[in-house]
Parts: structure tokens; C-alpha cells; sequence
């Protein structure tokens, strides 16, 4: 279990070590949802800090954050370096934290009770390096696409993101997400957890040189389970330690957010690829992945975005 330390002065520059866990959420114009997901962080007993990145706020929220930071040494802020994205902006944030747990959430995502001790729970004993995700909800309580998910290849994602795997019963094996799995009743074995809540050991996330920055923004997360799994560890699902996680609510163009997601994951899979044919085979690909990620914002304008 972990152990509560006094939180003390905290310095950005040269952190000293300290027992408990560091929180660390990347803000980008994420709007209301940031404040009480702080707050949800903070009332996590073992929390010795909440680290912020400020990527970029409105005047008023970077003014309020500056104000909640100067009030209290349980929150931190790192801010002046513009929006970086997000992989390059959570390593910033690991790097000022002190905590020997690392617990990152997306700031429109929401702690539970109990979240990050959960969380410290199911990597105990596990090899290094390992990874443990939470289970993410949505507000009505359902769990959240995305969550957990299976190997994520070119062909799984290109049939997922078409929905083929949803339209064609015989295709079902090929499914990314398995939201729609029956819950584990403990701790399992996973491929790939969500970066919208997941917690990792310093000395872990540090062995594995942290989040890739060549990612902007989405994918560090499944990147950073196959390195993990890649290096001897386990990425683990626990579904004791449950997020809300209200997404849709930053005030970045939905449009940009899945072209990044899209590039991503033909980065993605170019750089795992292991043979010439599945390097080609990755670079094919690439528009059709881009493409099928991108069309998405555009139904939603229709049918509203998904649950």
C-alpha cells in the first residue's frame, strides 16, 4: 500500500521524492469539467499533489488556477510553454511530480472515492513495468467506449472505426473495445487501458523514457501499454476504482482532435511494425485510418456525439 507523506514546499525544478502519489491532469481549454475533476484528485487521501499542465486556458481559468496554486501545496502548476500536446505535456508534469505513484486523469474525468488506492492495489507485485487503468464511465453510469481495449493493429482499428465489427457478427473477433464485456470481478490482464485514468510507478513510467512526444494528442496511451507489455510488464484493468469521465467538453476543435487521433495511429502502427511488408502495409494504410477517424466528428454533427 502506499504511504502518506507530508505534501511540504514543492519546487517544479527539482522535486524531491516523496511517498503517496502525484496526480497529473494536462489542461487545454478544457472548460467547466476542470475544477471539480482537480477537487475529485485532491480528496484522494493518499494525494500528495495534483500537478496541472496549463497547455493553454481561457484568462479566467489560467488566473483562477494561479490562484488555487498559490493557496494551497497540494496543487502544483506548470504552465508558459503553450500547448505542447498532450504527450509532451504530461511528461512535464512527471517530471515537476513527486509522488512514487504516478496517476494520470484527463481533466474532465472525476476520482471516485477509493480511485487511486484501488488503482496502487493491482499493481502491487506485478512486474515492472506495468500499467493499471480504472474503469471508465460515462455519467449515466455505463461504461465508456474506450476504456478498455483488445491489441489495437491496423485491421482491428480500420473494422472498429468502421463499425463493421458491430454490423458483421462474424467480424465481432476483431473488435477494439470491450465496453461491451461483462465487468471483471477483480484485476485483469488487458492489451491496452485508457489513458483517462491509468496509474503507474515513477520508476516505471521513467524505464520507459515516459509518453512518446511524437504523439500530440491521443495514442500516447495505447503506445505507452504496448511498450510496457513490450519490456516484460502487464497492463492491468481494475475495475474497483471507477472515473467519470464526461468527455466532449474542451473547447478544441472536434474536427483537429480526430485528425490527430487518426495520425496517431498510423504512426502507431508504422512504428511497431516488424517486417518491410507490415511497414508498407502500415503506410497503405495511413489515409484510409486518418480518413475513417476524421469522418466521425462529422456524424456526430448530425446524430450528436457518442455516448
Amino acid at each position: 500500500m502506499l504511504e502518506l507523506a507530508s505534501p511540504g514546499e514543492s519546487s517544479a525544478a527539482a522535486p524531491a521524492q516523496s511517498a503517496g502519489a502525484s496526480v497529473v491532469l494536462v489542461a487545454f481549454m478544457t472548460g467547466d469539467s476542470l475544477f471539480p475533476s482537480i477537487n475529485s484528485a485532491l480528496a484522494q487521501p493518499e494525494v500528495v499533489e495534483v500537478v496541472v499542465v496549463d497547455n493553454g486556458s481561457t484568462p479566467q481559468d489560467a488566473a483562477r488556477l494561479s490562484d488555487l496554486a498559490a493557496a494551497s501545496n497540494r496543487l502544483r502548476l506548470v504552465t508558459g510553454h503553450g500547448n505542447v500536446g498532450f504527450a509532451r505535456g504530461a511528461n512535464l508534469g512527471a517530471r515537476a511530480a513527486r509522488g512514487e505513484l504516478l496517476v494520470f486523469l484527463n481533466p474532465d474525468a472525476f476520482l471516485s472515492a477509493g480511485g487511486v488506492t484501488t488503482l496502487a492495489e493491482a499493481l502491487e507485485g506485478r512486474p515492472s513495468p506495468s500499467l493499471a487503468g480504472a474503469r471508465i464511465l460515462n455519467s449515466d453510469g455505463t461504461e465508456q467506449r474506450g476504456g478498455r481495449r483488445g491489441e489495437v493493429t491496423p485491421l482491428s482499428t480500420l473494422l472498429s472505426l468502421s463499425t463493421l465489427t458491430r454490423l458483421v457478427p462474424a467480424l465481432r473477433r476483431f473488435e477494439v473495445h470491450l465496453e461491451d464485456e461483462p465487468t471483471p470481478s477483480g484485476v485483469v490482464e488487458t492489451p491496452t487501458v485508457s489513458g483517462a485514468c491509468f496509474a503507474v510507478r515513477r520508476a516505471d513510467f521513467e524505464a520507459l523514457g515516459g509518453f512518446d512526444e511524437g504523439y500530440f494528442l491521443h495514442v500516447e496511451d495505447i503506445d505507452l501499454c504496448w511498450r510496457a507489455r513490450q519490456a516484460g510488464g502487464q497492463v492491468v484493468f481494475q475495475p474497483a476504482a471507477q472515473v467519470v469521465h464526461v468527455g466532449h467538453t474542451s473547447r478544441a476543435n472536434p474536427l483537429r482532435v480526430e485528425f490527430a487521433k487518426g495520425c496517431g495511429l498510423a504512426r502507431f502502427f508504422r512504428k511497431r511494425a516488424r517486417t518491410p511488408l507490415d511497414y508498407l502495409a502500415a503506410w497503405a494504410l495511413t489515409p484510409f485510418i486518418v480518413a475513417a477517424a476524421i469522418i466521425r466528428p462529422l456524424i456526430w454533427r448530425v446524430n450528436g456525439p457518442p455516448a
